[in-house]
């Protein structure tokens, strides 16, 4: 990435903890497990020097969309257990544990130049999904994730980090990894379904199929359901030989509820839940307390974060 300090940097929080909670060793003086905290905040670190944003935004996931449960009751069903750093062979109460790590995590961040945004009753890839398509509309956005229902806020100014893939996602690498432009990533995850959201799909239709069969979805244009319809009625009266031109068909109902659900953008926000993004953006204080922030780690044993690299790695960001 560039140096020049124009950018937005945005984490979707709870994805990039989790990653770090279940795989990094670390352990604080007292023997408690803080691979969340430490990998967390190594991995920002990494970020804010690569990237040298003017702002950046760490959003954290509250209680979910109830819109999209009432959707589809089983969306997201045990998405986050709570599993076992599988560094250890025993931590007493892995739930205390971790929600020890998220709440340190936070109060930590308070004494950063990153601004934490915490929405009730929502989703964090809505609120992501706002900053990026509407609060920095025409800025450069980075967008920190593993959730492949960014892609299809991929753009000229939008790229994210996958953590997964450890290297940037644009346009180009979504058409070559799947063969769909990220202006029809939606609708072809509505087609092929989500197992780690549990959203079904059409049974036997994955992104391959979609690909050979409607090169118009590696383009720019925006498709819509109906477009697919129409060409899987031409395929049929083509006599082709797979049934899945059918099964899209019949499956169209599955297919127009994924949309929904799946789509990322205003649909599951009200205007009250949008007030709050704006308003926390406007009055958040930053509090960049670097002496607070050693402090805090030295009281719960975390002596394995350069607390010096990575305030340096803040030095131009916005201080207002």
């Amino acid at each position: 990435m560039s140096s020049s300090n124009d950018k937005i940097l945005i984490i979707d929080a709870m994805n990039l903890f989790t990653r770090h909670y279940v795989a990094h060793p670390a352990m604080n003086a007292n023997g408690e497990q803080v691979g969340g905290i430490v990998g967390f905040m190594y991995e920002l670190s990494r970020h804010l020097e690569d990237v040298n944003p003017e702002s950046a935004f760490i959003v954290w996931e509250s209680g979910g969309s109830q819109k999209r449960r009432d959707l589809l009751k089983e969306y997201k069903q045990g998405k986050r257990p709570g599993k076992l750093n599988r560094y250890y062979d025993e931590i007493p109460d892995t739930i205390a544990n971790r929600n020890f790590q998220i709440a340190l995590l936070i109060e930590l961040l308070d004494l950063t130049k990153c601004r934490q945004i915490y929405i009730p009753d929502c989703e964090a890839d809505d609120v992501i999904a706002y900053l990026n398509n509407y609060q920095f509309k025409t800025m450069r956005k980075i967008i920190v994730s593993s959730d492949k229902d960014f892609y299809q806020l991929l753009s000229p100014a939008t790229v994210i980090y996958s953590p997964t893939w450890k290297k940037y996602v644009n346009i180009n690498t979504v058409i070559d990894k799947f063969g769909i432009h990220p202006n029809n990533f939606c609708l072809a995850k509505a087609i092929v379904g989500d197992k780690s959201d549990n959203i079904n799909g059409i049974k036997g239709v994955g992104f391959k199929f979609l690909e050979k069969a409607f090169p118009k979805m590696k383009t720019n244009n925006d498709l819509l359901l109906s477009d697919i319809i129409e060409e899987c009625k031409e395929k049929i009266k083509e006599n082709t030989k797979t049934q899945k031109y059918g099964k899209i068909i019949a499956g169209s109902n599955i297919i127009k509820r994924n949309i929904k659900i799946i789509n990322l953008d205003t649909g599951f926000l009200t205007n009250k839940q949008i007030k709050k993004i704006q308003y926390t953006i406007e009055t958040q204080e930053i509090n960049n307390d670097k002496l607070s922030f050693i402090r805090k780690l030295i009281k719960n044993g975390i002596n394995n974060f350069n607390a010096d690299r990575f305030y340096l790695a803040m030095k131009f960001m916005e201080t207002k």
